[in-house]
């Protein structure tokens, strides 16, 4: 059954932050719908990364954040991640020197500290989706590589039972054949019913994979709409996808 639009997943409305006096960020309005890929693209220092840590209640903002139905702009980033709001940051931030599996299982932490039962079982489903990391699990996650460190990010993510899985910048610093892997395995979870927000400068990828999409430029909303009619435009075309306009007509 479809999710209407007036009853999306994440509903943020004129958010604003600030670092001090410079607002990064300035009254931008968006929306995700359950099962949805929502994807932000823009350019360096544009405010993708503010806006997201903004979204977990890691920076301050001022505007209207409903999620889950809900009011949610005055709860903790503890509160967030209890209710099913995880991010996957752009530095991935694994602890190095612990093992795989201890990465793995600390993303569950929340849902153990609370009692649920059964939730190392969640354990063997992230295996299944990441082979490699079942083999490695015993390797410290300092050791591993680029797309290796991004998968086991994304899987400790897992670990925590998302309902919205916010990727900052998956590709990054990834080779080609990696980056394919990440977006098929980001596409895949839509099957599972996660929605994400997912944050990218490889424009063509974000749009391959999303249903709808917003453009980010200095910390302004430049546009929105359907990922396929944002492929298709002009200015999106010649600035973000390689295209000239002759090229996108």
């Amino acid at each position: 059954m479809e999710t209407k639009l007036d009853d999306p997943l994440l509903d943020v409305g004129g958010l604003c932050v600030s670092y001090g006096k410079v607002e990064a960020v300035r009254n931008i309005s968006l929306k995700v719908g359950h099962g949805k890929i929502v994807s932000v693209i823009g350019p360096n220092g544009a405010g993708k990364t503010t806006l997201l840590a903004a979204l977990m209640g890691l920076l301050p903002g001022r505007g209207n954040l409903s999620y889950l139905g809900l009011p949610a702009g005055t709860l903790t980033v503890e509160q967030r991640v209890a209710r099913g709001l995880i991010l996957v940051p752009e530095r991935r931030e694994l602890f190095a020197m612990m093992s795989v599996g201890d990465n793995l299982e600390l993303g569950g932490f929340q849902r153990a500290r609370s009692g649920e039962r059964g939730w190392r079982s969640t354990l063997d489903e992230v295996y299944e989706r990441f082979p490699r990391l079942k083999e490695r699990r015993e390797q410290l996650a300092g050791t591993l590589s680029g797309g290796e460190r991004q998968m086991l990010a994304m899987g400790r993510a897992l670990m925590g039972k998302p309902r919205l899985l916010m990727l900052d910048e998956p590709s990054l610093g990834l080779a080609p054949l990696m980056v394919r892997e990440i977006f098929k395995i980001v596409a895949d979870l839509r099957a599972t019913g996660v929605s994400i927000l997912l944050v990218e400068q490889n424009a063509r990828a974000a749009l391959q994979i999303s249903d709808y999409g917003y453009v980010l430029e200095t910390g302004d909303l430049a546009l929105e709409g359907p990922s396929a009619e944002l492929a298709a435009n002009p200015r999106v075309a010649a600035t973000y996808l390689g295209k000239n306009v002759a090229d996108a007509a």
